[in-house]
């Protein structure tokens, strides 16, 4: 729905949106349901019979021919959707085959970012690709069919090359033509020519597989994900001789927890500790209290150093704290009163009405866009979201904030 909300506002106009490998599932009827509602329209595709083996099926009436044609109006037609082995291969296929039993030529291409097929197998930007589909087991190879065809290696993905004998015996029925040579050849890709400062391109790829590490160690401990994953994720990091260490904003994030750790000995409750880097290079860090989360902690302490407010100067006045803490407590019914992010940033959007310092400080958040931010536990829903709007980079180890099951 989303996806669908930015294409129009880009005034792309959406025609359809197709559900594949529709079985009259709960879940996907309601979803169905709620489109057919808001005016969209929708089309089902159900599994192709016959599909990959038996091509003289799969190029029939009882195969893609089953599927309901989709009707548009313009001679390019972008197929795109919300993740990997959603169905758009299949449904541009579907497509194709309609469009020739009307005397209609068309063809398909793909727009593929990752992997760049002319940088070299294992360069970092290939492997943050394996990081980024770990859950899904691809794995980068060198293009067998492109090598043969042009005597020139191409880098590509196990689930393209192995299809592909089955894909041109597919174009082949359709069309009189194979199109193709390779599954390198279906690809638009020029993301390689763009990469003027290669160094640079290094060290950002493998940031982001050490950011898939923590984010599949975060999942897997609350079961989205199985341990395989993680293991694939570890041996691309070993590969490329990184730790998690080596994000900048891990180590700060975690003695900020041991220091509240050591400073609340005696106290129960677990101490999270949280850390930035900001654009210029600055790290800070923040830790839980009664009063607020690590996080909010952190965006406060972010903002009053970038615009240069003493750190002994609070920008939320005690009664402000207290009266949401009393509005948590005596009518929301929380055990807890600290303060999350969502709540913090409220709160200091309205001390900045009479705080000129709180309004100051506020002009600040916007400069937080595109920070790196680790946290030493897994964000409540009202932290994750608060730092999500705020556009930075979260990572957090997998622990919990709370030694409660259900987090509201």
């Amino acid at each position: 729905m989303k996806l669908i909300d930015d294409l129009k506002s880009w005034e792309l106009e959406v025609r359809a949106v197709i559900i594949t490998r529709y079985e009259g599932q709960p879940a996907a009827a309601i979803f169905k349901n709620k489109l057919e509602r808001r005016g969209v329209t929708v089309y089902t595709h159900r599994f192709t019979k016959g599909y990959p083996t038996d091509v003289d099926t799969v190029v029939s009436d009882q195969g893609y021919g089953a599927n309901p044609y989709v009707e548009t109006k313009k001679p390019l037609v972008v197929v795109t959707g919300p993740g990997p082995c959603s169905g758009k291969l299949a449904t541009c296929l579907s497509q194709m085959y309609h469009d020739h039993r009307r005397g209609l030529k068309s063809g398909y291409a793909k727009f593929e970012t990752f992997p760049i097929w002319d940088l070299p197998l294992k360069h970092p930007v290939n492997a943050a690709y394996e990081a980024a589909t770990a859950d899904i087991r691809d794995f980068n190879m060198i293009d067998p069919y492109h090598l043969e065809a042009y005597g020139k290696s191409a880098v590509n993905y196990n689930r393209d090359v192995e299809v592909f004998p089955v894909l041109k015996r597919i174009l082949v029925r359709i069309t009189d033509d194979p199109a193709y040579r390779s599954p390198t050849d279906m690809g638009v890709n020029c993301a390689g020519a763009g990469i003027v400062d290669d160094g640079a391109v290094r060290e950002a790829a493998g940031q982001e597989v050490i950011r898939r590490y923590f984010r599949y160690r975060c999942e897997h401990v609350m079961g989205f994900v199985d341990q395989e994953t993680v293991q694939r994720v570890e041996l691309i990091l070993d590969e490329l001789g990184l730790k998690p260490e080596d994000r900048p904003v891990v180590g700060p994030a975690r003695k900020a927890a041991a220091e509240g750790q050591e400073k609340g000995k005696g106290h129960e409750g677990i101490h999270c500790g949280t850390a930035i880097k900001l654009h210029d290079g600055t790290v800070l860090t923040g830790k839980n209290s009664v009063q607020m989360h690590a996080a909010s902690s952190l965006v406060l302490n972010a903002v009053k150093h970038l615009a240069g407010i003493p750190d002994r100067i609070h920008l939320l006045s005690p009664a402000v704290i207290g009266s949401i803490a009393d509005l948590d407590r005596q009518v929301l019914n929380k055990s807890k009163a600290s303060l999350d992010l969502g709540e913090t940033l409220i709160a200091l959007s309205v001390s900045a009405m009479t705080n000129p310092t709180a309004q100051e400080a506020l002009g600040r958040l916007k400069e937080l866009q595109g920070c790196e931010v680790h946290s030493t536990h897994i964000p409540t829903p009202g932290d994750e979201e608060g730092l999500r709007k705020l556009g930075v980079n979260l990572t957090s180890d997998p622990n919990f904030s709370s030694h409660s099951l259900f987090a509201g």
